[in-house]
């Protein structure tokens, strides 16, 4: 039985749920999906402090986004004291892009929390996300749709759909990566493009939401011991996303989103699968 994280988890458990995070984060197939369906197969509790937990190691993802793009952040840090245009495009996409979900998450947080993150509601998300993508990915194929590449084609009308597009990943198990992108491609941007804005904005937004939850159950989160199930699952996950992160352009510049589109629903129909057995 778990009596919860302070004490009760094993550092096992910690490097698992890195992997998960790590590995799901920048893919589009919804790390928060994972977490909550590998918490309820483990047996952990479903409570508070699971779900900071899930959260806050999500900063070793965000770490291994700034690390990938040290030399870019860097040389758009110092453009804006220049005044670069280049910089202040991309400060500004970021900025309209992170508003709307920033905006519904503070306004629905709680009850999307009491409705949403349950297997079902999960399941649910992965195939429909997934279908979208299949869907998606299909009619770019059938119209030799391309789009348009570099992070200079984020106009503030593009990345006001992208954050549009970010509002539907706060329902858990949609992917705020699926979203992101699938709604950068119907924008008119490249796959690839769209899947680097979408790490960039993980920064302000996964960020925004790792302080928050972090310093709401930073007693939860440290006690008995806690911190270091904490640190284990930080390190893991930063070390595996930032791998995942260079893979997965690689992979985007060469094919597209199909595949993770069935394996979206593969996962989604299996969870219903053991939920109703």
């Amino acid at each position: 039985m778990w009596y919860g994280l302070g004490f009760a988890m094993p550092v096992f458990i910690a490097v698992l749920l890195g992997v998960v995070e790590g590995l799901t984060e920048y893919l589009p197939v919804s790390s928060t999906g994972h977490l909550e369906l590998a918490g309820h197969m483990l047996g952990l509790p479903d409570d508070a402090a699971t779900s900071s937990f899930e959260i806050v190691i999500q900063l070793g993802a965000i770490l291994a986004v700034v690390v990938h793009y040290r030399a870019l952040l860097a040389e758009r840090t110092a453009g804006l004291f220049r005044r670069d245009p280049a910089a202040i495009r991309l400060l500004l996409a970021l900025a309209i892009a992170f508003a709307p979900a920033a905006l519904v998450g503070l306004l629905f947080r709680k009850a999307i929390k009491a409705h949403l993150f349950k297997p079902l509601p999960i399941a649910a998300a992965l195939i429909v996300g997934g279908v979208l993508m299949i869907v998606v990915e299909r009619l770019r194929a059938r119209r030799g749709t391309v789009g348009e590449d570099g992070l200079e084609r984020v106009t503030p009308r593009r990345a006001l759909a992208i954050g549009l597009g970010q509002c539907f990943s706060l329902w858990p198990g949609s992917s705020r990566s699926m979203c992101t992108i699938v709604a950068g491609q119907l924008s008119g941007l490249s796959t690839a493009t769209a899947a680097e804005f979408s790490f960039l904005l993980a920064l302000p937004t996964l960020g925004a939401a790792t302080i928050f939850e972090g310093y709401k159950a930073r007693h939860v989160l440290f006690a008995n011991g806690g911190g270091l199930n904490l640190a284990v699952g930080l390190v893991v996950s930063f070390l595996v996303a930032w791998a995942v992160i260079a893979s997965f352009l690689r992979y985007l510049r060469a094919r597209g989103l199909e595949p993770f589109g069935w394996y979206r629903i593969v996962i989604g129909v299996v969870a219903l699968w053991v939920l109703a057995s």
